[in-house]
């Protein structure tokens, strides 16, 4: 194979690559909000407990 054939085939292949990475890391980047809603979701349903349990007694 020609020397500049083989460059152009290489750069035609990492650009494919770069383009795949990036749409790796939005496909990943969308998921994270995800968490956060869940890790909030949670901590809301903690505080909802604490508020709904009885609290200690107060002492006369």
């Amino acid at each position: 194979m020609h020397s500049e054939t083989h460059l152009a085939l290489h750069r035609l292949r990492a650009a494919d690559l770069r383009a795949e990475a990036d749409a790796h890391r939005l496909a990943v980047q969308a998921k994270r909000p995800h968490a956060i809603r869940t890790r909030l979701g949670w901590t809301l349903v903690e505080v909802g407990l604490r508020l709904a349990s009885p609290g200690p007694a107060l002492a006369h």
